[in-house]
C-alpha cells in the first residue's frame, strides 16, 4: 500500500491557540505548565488529523514553541555566552531569551539574529557558533513528544533539521570554517537518533533543504561523510529536500546511505524521473506531489498520470507527501466562512491537502474508480476556476501591454533628485524616522472587530482611527522625529490591507500562517487580474499631514511583497502578476503626490525572499522585480522622495539589484546583525541614502542611546554620514507604547549626539515643509 505522510503541520491551532498561550506566558499572565499543556493539546489534535487522513506515521518534532531551528540549536546546547546558561538542560526561559531577548525568568539579553527560512516568509532564529564550539545533548523535548504520541497509540516518525542544513544556517562568531565543526556535531545527532531508536521509532526524517542550493564541493562531500556516520545510529533515515530542484546535488542525495529520500516534485517535477533512475533498488522515495506552500487545489488527474508509472516501478517503496512542511499554509479550509464562496472550492489548506494525498493513494492502489467521487469533485472545481469570468480582465491586459520602458525610470538621476529633495524637505544630518507602523493596541483591535461585526458604524470607526493617528503624530512631535508616519492604525496587515482594496484578491476568515514566534499573518489569495478601483491610503495620509508641519510619509507595500506574501495564482508567470500590482500602486503613488505627500515609502521586505535559490536563475528575477518596483514608483517628480524598506534578509549578494530599485532612501535591518549587513556596502558604492536599523523591534528590550550611536558610527565608516538615516529596523505594530516611546526617545537622542559630534546643531524641519 502507498504510504502517505506529511513533513510537518501548522503549529498555531485553528484559533491560534498557541499564539495566545505564548503571549500569555511572556506577559506573566499564565505559567509554564499552562503553556506546555496547551502545546500538548495542539500536538494531539494535529496527530489525530494525520491519522484521520490515513497517514501511516504521525510526524513528531515539527511542533515548536518558537522555531524548529532554535529547537535544534537548544538540543545541541549551542547557547551564546551572553545568556549565562549554566549547563544541563536548556530551560524554556533561556530558549525564549535566545529568540526574543526576554522571558519571564532570566536577565534580558541581546536576542539571536532572525532571518528568512530560505525563500519563505517564515523566520528562523540564527544559531551562533563560537570558535571551537562544543555540542552536547541539552533538551529532551523531542523524546518527550515521541512518548506523548506513542501514549496516544500513534506510530511516530521523528523529524528534525538535518546536521548539514543546521550548520549551513549557523553564523560563525569569528573567522573560521564552520564545516570543521561537523565531526563534533555528528555524535550528538547520533545520540539523539539512538535514543529515538530506543523508544521504538522506526523512521527519522532529517530535513536537508540546502540540497536545493548551490553547494561547494566540500559541502557536497560532507553529506556522504555525515550520513555514513549516522546511518547506523538508530531509526531508518529519510533525508528530506524541498523548495527547489536538486540539480547538481541529485546524485549526492540519491546515493546517500539512508533508507529514504523525499523530493519536491512540485518545484521540480522534471526531476522525478531522474530521481527514480538514480535511486537504489532498496530505497523509499517520498514524492512531494501536493504543493505545501500554496493553497490551490491540486489537479489530481494530472498527478495520477505522473505518479502511476512511479508506483509501477517502486511499488510499496513509494510514499506520498506534500512538497514541504504544511507550516506554510493555513490549517483547515472547511470551517472558514470568510472566503468568497465562488473561490473557496478552488482551494485546499493543510487538512484538505492530506485528503488529496489519501485520494491519490487510494486511486494508485485500487484504481481511479475507487476514488471516483473525490476525483469528480476536484475536476468540477478546476473547471469552474478555469471558466470564471473574474480571473481575466481585458482592460488590465491592455494597460500592461501599453507599458513603455521610460515608465520605469525616474525623470532625473539620484544626485539631481537628492539636491531637490534636500532643498524641499530641509532635514538635518542623520534624519530620524520610523518604518511606518505604531502599536496595534487592544483598543484599535477592538474597534476593528466591532466595525467588522456591525456593532459600530463606519463614521465611529473612522473617528477612532483618526484619534489614534492624532496620538501617533503627537508622540512623534514630542519626541522630535524628523519625518513622521501616521502609524497605520487602520491597517490589519501590510498586505491584507491593500489586497482588500484591489480587484483580483480574495481573503480568508481564519487563514492564519506563522511568520515567526507568535506572529501570524493571514495571506490573501491572488486569484485573478489585479487592478485598483479607488484610492487606498490618500485620505488617511492627508489627514495625518494636516496635523503637522513636518514631512509625513505615505506608506505602501511594494509589488514584490504584495505578490510574495500572498498565495499567488498559478496560471500565469509571477512577473505578469507583479506588473499588474505595480500599475495599481503607481496610481496610488501619483494620487498621494498630488495630495501633497512629499515622502512616500514603498516597502519591499520580500524582495530578497522571492529570489530563486539557485544563482543561475537570479539575474532574470532581479531584473523584472526591480523593474516592477520602478514601474510603481518612477512616475513622480524629482522632489518627491521615494523610500523603501527591507528586513531580515541577506543583502550582500544582491546589492547591485537593490541599487537598481533607484529608491532615494532604503531602510534595512541591521540591529540584530550588529551592522554586519552593511558589509555589502563596503565593496559596493551604493549611490543613494540608507537607514540602517539601530534597534531590534522584535525584542521588548529598550536599547540604550550609546548602543545606537555606536551602531550608527559603524555605519558611518561604510556610508557617508550625509546619506545616513536613523530608524528602527522594522515596524512597531507588535510593540507596546511605553517601550516604543522609550526606544524612540533614545533613538532621537542618539541622532542628536551624532549631529553634535559632527559639529551640526539640531535642526528642526520648517513650520510647513
Amino acid at each position: 500500500m502507498t504510504v502517505i505522510h506529511t513533513l510537518g503541520l501548522p503549529r498555531m491551532g485553528a484559533g491560534r491557540e498557541l499564539k495566545w498561550a505564548l503571549e500569555g506566558y511572556w506577559k506573566g499572565d499564565t505559567d509554564r505548565d499552562a503553556l506546555l499543556g496547551r502545546a500538548r493539546e495542539l500536538r494531539a489534535r494535529h496527530w489525530d488529523m494525520q491519522v484521520a487522513a490515513g497517514c501511516r506515521y504521525v510526524t513528531v518534532g515539527d511542533f515548536s514553541l518558537y522555531d524548529q531551528v532554535l529547537d535544534m540549536t537548544a538540543r545541541l546546547g549551542v547557547v551564546p555566552a551572553r545568556f549565562a546558561w549554566p549547563g544541563g538542560e536548556v530551560d524554556i526561559d533561556t530558549y525564549f531569551r535566545m529568540a526574543r531577548g526576554r522571558a519571564p525568568r532570566g536577565e534580558p539579553a541581546f536576542a539571536c539574529a532572525m532571518t528568512k527560512w530560505f525563500d519563505t516568509n517564515y523566520h528562523y532564529i540564527v544559531p551562533e557558533l563560537a570558535p571551537g564550539q562544543g555540542f552536547v545533548l541539552a533538551r529532551d523535548d523531542l523524546f518527550d513528544q515521541v512518548a506523548e504520541a506513542q501514549a496516544l497509540g500513534h506510530a511516530a516518525k521523528a523529524v528534525m533539521v538535518g546536521p548539514l542544513t543546521w550548520l549551513w544556517l549557523a553564523r560563525p562568531q569569528g573567522a573560521f570554517d564552520k564545516l570543521e565543526l561537523l565531526d563534533g556535531l555528528l555524535p550528538v545527532y547520533g545520540q539523539i537518533l539512538a535514543r529515538l531508536a530506543g523508544q521504538g521509532v522506526a523512521w527519522a526524517q532529517l530535513d536537508e533543504p540546502i540540497l536545493a542550493l548551490d553547494l561547494a564541493p566540500a559541502w557536497r562531500a560532507a553529506f556522504e561523510r555525515a550520513y555514513h556516520v549516522l546511518q547506523s545510529a538508530g531509526p531508518k533515515l529519510m533525508v528530506a529536500t524541498y523548495f527547489g530542484a536538486l540539480e547538481d546535488n541529485l546524485t549526492t542525495a540519491a546515493k546517500l546511505p539512508v533508507a529514504g529520500l523525499h523530493v519536491d516534485a512540485v518545484s521540480a517535477p522534471e526531476e522525478l524521473v531522474q530521481a527514480l533512475d538514480w535511486l537504489p533498488a532498496t530505497k523509499v522515495l517520498s514524492v512531494g506531489c501536493v504543493d505545501g506552500r500554496n493553497v490551490w487545489r491540486a489537479d489530481l488527474d494530472a498527478l495520477l498520470d505522473r505518479l502511476a508509472p512511479v508506483r509501477a516501478r517502486l511499488g510499496e517503496r513509494l510514499w506520498l507527501a506534500p512538497s514541504c512542511s504544511l507550516l506554510h499554509v493555513p490549517l483547515e479550509l472547511a470551517p472558514d466562512t470568510g472566503i468568497d464562496p465562488e473561490i473557496k472550492p478552488w482551494l485546499a489548506f493543510a487538512r484538505e491537502k492530506l485528503a488529496e494525498l489519501a485520494t491519490l493513494a487510494q486511486a494508485l492502489d485500487h484504481g481511479r474508480e475507487a476514488a471516483a467521487a473525490a476525483l469528480a469533485e476536484t475536476r468540477a472545481a478546476l473547471a469552474a476556476r478555469r471558466a470564471s469570468a473574474r480571473v481575466h480582465r481585458a482592460e488590465v491586459g491592455a494597460r500592461l501591454a501599453a507599458v513603455r520602458p521610460e515608465d520605469s525610470r525616474r525623470r532625473s538621476p539620484y544626485a539631481s533628485r537628492a539636491a531637490c529633495q534636500r532643498a524641499w524637505l530641509q532635514l538635518p544630518l542623520y534624519p530620524t524616522t520610523t518604518i511606518g507602523s505604531f502599536p496595534q493596541t487592544a483598543a484599535i483591535r477592538a474597534a476593528r472587530r466591532d466595525f467588522k461585526a456591525g456593532r459600530i458604524a463606519r463614521a465611529a470607526y473612522e473617528e477612532a482611527m483618526r484619534a489614534e493617528i492624532r496620538h501617533a503624530v503627537a508622540v512623534q512631535e514630542r519626541l522630535g522625529l524628523d519625518v513622521l508616519v501616521h502609524g497605520e492604525a487602520e491597517r490589519n496587515d501590510m498586505v491584507e490591507y491593500f489586497g482588500a482594496q484591489l480587484d483580483g484578491y480574495a481573503f480568508t476568515g481564519n487563514g492564519w500562517v506563522q511568520s515567526y514566534g507568535s506572529r501570524c499573518v493571514k495571506p490573501p489569495v491572488i486569484y485573478g487580474d489585479v487592478a485598483r478601483p479607488a484610492a487606498m491610503t490618500v485620505a488617511w495620509s492627508v489627514y495625518a499631514q494636516s496635523l503637522t508641519g513636518k514631512p509625513m510619509k505615505g506608506m505602501l507595500t511594494g509589488p514584490i511583497t504584495m505578490l510574495k506574501w500572498a498565495f499567488v495564482r498559478d496560471d500565469q508567470p509571477w512577473r505578469l502578476t507583479a506588473f499588474q500590482i505595480a500599475l495599481a500602486l503607481r496610481d496610488e503613488i501619483r494620487d498621494l503626490e498630488a495630495a501633497g505627500i512629499g515622502v512616500i515609502q514603498v516597502d519591499e521586505p520580500a524582495f530578497r525572499e522571492a529570489m530563486p535559490l539557485r544563482s543561475g536563475r537570479r539575474k532574470a528575477y532581479l531584473a523584472w522585480a526591480a523593474e516592477a518596483f520602478r514601474l510603481a514608483s518612477a512616475g513622480v517628480a524629482d522632489r518627491t522622495q521615494i523610500h523603501t524598506h527591507m528586513c531580515y534578509s541577506e543583502f550582500n549578494d544582491i546589492i547591485a539589484a537593490i541599487a537598481d530599485l533607484d529608491a532615494d532612501v532604503i531602510t534595512i535591518e541591521t540591529a540584530r546583525s550588529n551592522m554586519e549587513l552593511l558589509d555589502a556596502f563596503a565593496g559596493f558604492a551604493y549611490p543613494n541614502e540608507i537607514g540602517p536599523g539601530v534597534y531590534d523591534i522584535h525584542s521588548p528590550n529598550v536599547p540604550e542611546v550609546a548602543a545606537m550611536a555606536r551602531l550608527m558610527e559603524k555605519a558611518a565608516a561604510r556610508v557617508p554620514a550625509e546619506r545616513l538615516w536613523v530608524n528602527p529596523d522594522c515596524g512597531l505594530k507588535t510593540r507596546a507604547w511605553p517601550e516604543t516611546e522609550a526606544a524612540l526617545a533614545n533613538m532621537v537622542a542618539a541622532a542628536r549626539r551624532l549631529r553634535a559630534r559632527a559639529g551640526q546643531a539640531v535642526v528642526n524641519a520648517p513650520a510647513r515643509y
